[in-house]
């Protein structure tokens, strides 16, 4: 049986989770998609989509989905939705999980790589994160989870963003790319999104081809470069023209990202040892990281990225013939020690 690709949407309370969830089921694009519900508001799916009340966990949908809520845990809904489908009980073609709106998704993503029975059964295909664009720069502030889920996300969507000026809108998305470089952003209407920006986006496959965007690595060049540098009286970001006054400034979030970069390849036993060190150490502060790397002995791109304490790698495709071979890393993480890790990085270098 081929696996089931899995998303994990996630989103503070009241970000449009939901919304976005009940335009994804009622579409009618052919999928049969299977709904795991973490979630326990006043705003319950199963509400008007669902045909019938039902004792069951696992209930059907008039368009044929499945909606399973979750009073226990997650590796059990999994483990039951693939044994229905393989016995042909239940028919669906994919997974959405929806978390609470105070989750860190980073154990959820663990669940597919740390189960060796939901490895066999599913492909975690990408984490989605909803951010209310009206309530978004209080909740950074203050939350952590809120920041978290940034980190984590391989898309991003902007939602309320019509309750707020075009200037604070701009504002947040500066300071989303601070946080998370490599998730896409877009700005949601009540969930209007095409299914193309939610399902199929492999975030963590490691074999796609898995380039870091290019285009934050040469843009923007403080966006990877200075996040640390401190903002003289004349500093025009957008994120802090609209506040008033000089000193506060958005993008002293704990949740950072930085990228990496070395022309001279990696010995890879050095890179192992030390990168093992690091997310011993570090591993609950590391969200995300991936990269491309240029290692000694072989000729193939080697694709590696971790959530947390885990981490894989990969073969990719072999190094083009005027290809400049040069490993690129990014990290997204909450108060990284980035002098650390650059300097340790150097030294796995050949």
């Amino acid at each position: 049986m081929a696996l089931i690709p899995a998303t994990i949407l996630t989103g503070f309370l009241g970000s449009g989770k939901t919304t976005l969830l009940k335009r994804i089921l009622t579409e009618a694009h052919g999928q049969k998609i299977a709904v795991i519900e973490n979630e326990f508001g006043e705003e319950n799916i199963d509400s008007d989509i669902l045909v019938s009340e039902s004792k069951e966990q696992i209930v059907q949908m008039s368009n044929g989905c499945v909606c399973c809520t979750i009073r226990e845990d997650l590796r059990e809904a999994l483990q039951l939705l693939a044994a229905k489908k393989r016995k042909g009980l239940l028919d669906f073609d994919r997974v959405v999980i929806e978390t609470t709106g105070l989750a860190d998704p980073g154990p959820v993503a663990q669940t597919f790589f740390m189960d060796d029975e939901i490895a066999e059964s599913y492909l975690l295909d990408s984490i989605l994160t909803l951010v209310d664009a009206k309530h978004a720069p209080q909740q950074l502030n203050d939350r952590q989870e809120a920041r978290r889920q940034v980190g984590f996300a391989d898309q991003i969507f902007i939602s309320k963003s019509e309750l707020v000026s075009a200037e604070e809108t701009e504002a947040l998305i500066h300071r989303l790319k601070h946080m998370n470089p490599r998730a896409p952003q877009q700005k949601v209407h009540f969930g209007e999104v095409p299914l193309g920006s939610v399902f199929d986006l492999r975030g963590f496959n490691l074999n796609a081809k898995l380039d870091i965007d290019p285009d934050f690595l040469t843009a923007d060049d403080h966006a990877h470069h200075d996040h640390d540098h401190a903002h003289g009286e004349h500093c025009d970001h957008p994120s802090h023209a609209h506040e008033g006054h000089g000193h506060h400034h958005h993008h002293d979030d704990d949740v950072k990202s930085f990228v990496y970069k070395a022309d001279r390849a990696f010995d890879p036993a050095r890179l192992e040892d030390f990168l093992g060190a690091i997310v011993n150490i570090y591993g609950p502060k590391m969200l995300r990281y991936k990269g491309v790397l240029h290692m000694q002995g072989t000729e193939r791109k080697v694709i590696f990225q971790g959530v947390h304490q885990l981490m894989g790698s990969d073969l990719g495709p072999a190094w083009g013939p005027d290809e400049v071979r040069q490993s690129r890393m990014v990290f997204i993480g909450i108060d990284l020690p980035r002098d650390i890790l650059e300097q340790g990085l150097d030294q796995c270098l050949v």
